[in-house]
């Protein structure tokens, strides 16, 4: 079954404006998808009707948010095929779920001496915590290499796994370059020496079929707003056992269940790690964006952004000047390039004036872009709602672009 592309695209209000005086062609996805109106309306309906605080109350609004809010753990207990709701927490988005796990799990089961493995593809998300955890107890922070293309050495991962090693926490798919690990691999090899692992699913979550109990991954992290949900609402799965272990994130409401001066005994996984009145209306309002993906399917979805991504690319490479960044052959879809002799900024201003929406920089992975002698990249990344005739006016602007600076 195909997209039907036109029939998705009218479900999203802000793809339907001029940006200067050009039709709007969104290809910022990576950074953030659009919502769907059912998300919107979500939002509005919660304030309108619904707005009470949740788990609490012994009245009818808080009864009806507080089943809205648990139906959407449970569509997300159903999208990463978690074994039981209890397993998925809310949070603010991927970093503050990386930060929970380096907070609770790292302050009582690594130790000084103990190894941390990362890679050089990581999201800033997914090293400054890590960093922070090495500097306060002693542990030690190492790095997996990259291959010029993109691509971990998996040689030198497993070099780098000892008995040391107590948590190897990787990027499932490269948001700066669309690189897809191994990660199976990678989490059967760090099972081997007793290592956990966590994965970060900021891009893979809106891409990838997930299956945690398949991919037998310990942590998982998200963002609802790069699969069509709201902003300031991320997720963070773990293995029930671990949860258990780990001491409380943040102390206050909802996390207790019991407070006395003496002492305080806390509640049952998830609410645990759930302190305080969360965002309410965005996890409400989360549940028709994955009901949106779930009625698409998320194999349709995938087909069509990598035939978006194949199209480009095959075009794109035949652009004089255009300089492809991050070339392995699994990806999600992303796009990063430059164009000889300019700044990814200059290209990201340029085609902002034709209306084309890209990122430009270093995508919050300084060290990769170091790795790859780059200051940063001009990153087009599709979703489902994109065409191909977008494309087409994409590489048309694009080659133009690069033709007066390479005439």
């Amino acid at each position: 079954m195909s997209i039907q592309v036109n029939a998705i695209r009218s479900l999203f209000p802000i793809l339907h404006q001029e940006v200067n005086g050009h039709p709007l062609i969104y290809f910022d996805n990576a950074a953030t998808t659009q919502k769907p109106v059912a998300v919107l309306d979500a939002i509005q309906n919660y304030y309108e009707k619904d707005n009470s605080n949740i788990h609490r109350g012994a009245h009818t609004l808080a009864d009806r948010a507080t089943r809205q809010y648990e139906e959407t753990r449970e569509s997300v207990r159903t999208l990463l095929n978690a074994r039981e709701a209890a397993e998925v927490i809310f949070t603010k988005g991927t970093t503050e779920s990386i930060n929970l796990v380096a907070k609770t799990f790292g302050s009582k089961f690594i130790q000084k001496g103990d190894e941390i493995l990362i890679s050089t593809l990581e999201h800033h998300s997914n090293i400054v915590p890590w960093q922070m955890l090495c500097e306060q107890n002693g542990a030690i922070l190492k790095v997996i290499p990259i291959t010029d293309s993109g691509e971990l050495i998996l040689e030198e991962f497993e070099k780098l796994l000892s008995n040391k090693t107590k948590l190897v926490s990787i990027v499932h798919a490269s948001n700066a370059l669309g690189t897809i690990n191994p990660v199976k691999t990678i989490i059967a090899a760090a099972h081997a020496v007793g290592a956990k692992v966590l994965l970060d699913g900021a891009q893979s979550a809106s891409h990838l079929e997930v299956d945690v109990q398949e991919l037998d991954c310990d942590f998982l992290a998200f963002s609802a707003h790069k699969l069509y949900g709201p902003t300031g609402l991320g997720v963070l799965y773990g293995k029930r056992a671990l949860l258990e272990e780990m001491p409380p994130f943040l102390g206050g409401g909802e996390m207790i269940r019991e407070v006395t001066f003496e002492k305080t005994t806390y509640n049952t996984i998830p609410f645990k790690f759930e302190a305080g009145t969360p965002s309410i209306a965005e996890v409400i309002a989360f549940k028709p964006a994955l009901d949106f993906i779930f009625t698409t399917g998320k194999k349709q979805i995938l087909a069509h952004e990598n035939d978006l991504l194949d199209y480009a690319t095959g075009i794109l490479r035949d652009v004089k000047g255009l300089i492809p960044v991050g070339t392995a052959p699994e990806k999600v879809a992303v796009f990063s390039f430059n164009i000889q002799s300019m700044h990814p900024y200059d290209v990201g201003q340029l085609l902002d004036a034709k209306g084309i929406a890209v990122r430009t920089g270093h995508h919050c992975t300084q060290p990769l872009m170091r790795r790859l002698g780059l200051e940063g990249t001009v990153r087009a990344s599709f979703a489902v709602y994109n065409t191909r005739a977008e494309v087409d006016v994409f590489v048309q602007a694009v080659s133009k672009i690069a033709s007066l600076k390479n005439k």
